[in-house]
């Protein structure tokens, strides 16, 4: 698994892939809450927080994670080297958290450059470090988790396609519709009041954790949705 992780990573290192991934996501980051004026820029708001960031953030990530893992399997399906790696001497499941965590390494390292905004906030704030840190430390918390969910969707969409920009518009169409669908269907009343379609939706259970507040229930739900799309993934390359 480990031998997979680092030839995962090195392989986004050794191309543009990596560096335009992490170059991206932070000049999106930085132009919105930075430079563009409207409601993501930080200075316009008037206020010590980084609930900009927190609410664009998934959004970029949607495009992006996937962007990241398009070519994990679907790259090893074109060139006909996925029969050769599912015969090495490792479970399925080993080669599924390799190509996993090769992806969500690179994404977390694409984050590690916004705790700059943390403290950038926690300075420009009347008085200095007037910054609610439970509520950033529980947004940041809520991120990472959204970008498991996203990781593993966006390698088991790899599975479903040799063509990587079909593989990346699967894993796009997936990460919108659990991450906002159910939240956009809810507004509609389709199951009536006693159904919480909402709560089926990634955005609640984020929201929850950007509050401040880490609920077990929210992080059951997180795990849970990236396990099932890991095992979805698995079972998909045994029928390779």
């Amino acid at each position: 698994m480990f031998a997979i992780l680092k030839k995962e990573i090195n392989t986004f290192f050794a191309s543009p892939i990596g560096y335009l991934v992490i170059g991206v996501f932070l000049l999106l980051n930085g132009l919105f809450l930075w430079v563009f004026k409207g409601e993501f820029n930080i200075l316009d708001n008037g206020l010590a927080s980084l609930s900009s960031f927190f609410l664009l953030a998934p959004w970029i990530l949607i495009f992006l994670v996937p962007a990241v893992t398009m070519r994990s399997f679907s790259d090893e399906k074109k060139q006909g080297t996925l029969e050769l790696l599912v015969t090495k001497p490792i479970s399925h499941f080993q080669i599924v958290l390799g190509k996993y965590f090769g992806a969500f390494v690179l994404i977390i390292m694409a984050l590690i450059p916004t705790l700059l905004y943390v403290y950038t906030v926690s300075q420009l704030g009347n008085p200095e470090g007037n910054l609610d840190m439970g509520s950033t430390i529980g947004s940041y918390f809520g991120l990472l988790f959204l970008v498991a969910a996203y990781t593993a969707i966006g390698v088991f969409a790899s599975t479903l396609s040799d063509n990587q920009i079909v593989a990346f518009i699967i894993a796009v169409f997936i990460c919108f519709f659990l991450y906002f669908g159910f939240e956009g269907l809810s507004n509609y009343n389709v199951f009536g009041d006693l159904f919480y379609m909402e709560n089926l939706g990634m955005a609640a259970h984020y929201n929850s954790m950007s509050r401040g507040v880490i609920d077990t229930r929210d992080l059951v739900y997180f795990i849970s949705i990236t396990l099932a799309f890991l095992v979805f993934t698995k079972f998909r390359i045994q029928k390779q």
